[in-house]
């Protein structure tokens, strides 16, 4: 979805224009804003990307950049209660959140550490 706002918001005026009838709203506040929003979209499209490489070949890589998206994912949450978007905000906070926290336990992390050869390992 980041690489196809991307896209849109960079090249508007295409067929791929109709994917922002899912959320009008965001559509009116990022247009306006055109390249200056797309590129930062590509570059997050580019960060999930090489996040799901590194989950898929479980590197340790991998799991700390899921970590990080996933937390900044819950701080803009967050930043979206404050904001009085109560029901995007709530509802984003506590599946984030659960993610969060569902990466963060050991049993999950220690897959990624696992995956590490011993030849690598310190």
């Amino acid at each position: 979805m980041a690489s196809l706002a991307g896209t849109t918001l960079l090249r508007p005026g295409t067929a791929l224009d109709r994917a922002w009838r899912l959320n009008p709203r965001a559509f009116r506040e990022l247009a306006p804003l055109g390249w200056m929003v797309g590129i930062p979209f590509l570059l997050l499209s580019a960060a999930l990307f090489a996040a799901g490489i590194g989950w898929f070949r479980r590197r340790l890589w991998g799991w700390w950049l899921a970590v990080a998206l996933i937390a900044a994912q819950v701080l803009g949450n967050i930043v979206n209660l404050f904001l009085g978007r109560i029901a995007e905000g709530a509802t984003g906070f506590v599946i984030s959140g659960a993610l969060l926290v569902y990466l963060l336990l050991p049993r999950v992390k220690n897959v990624f550490r696992d995956a590490i050869p011993a030849k690598s390992r310190v």
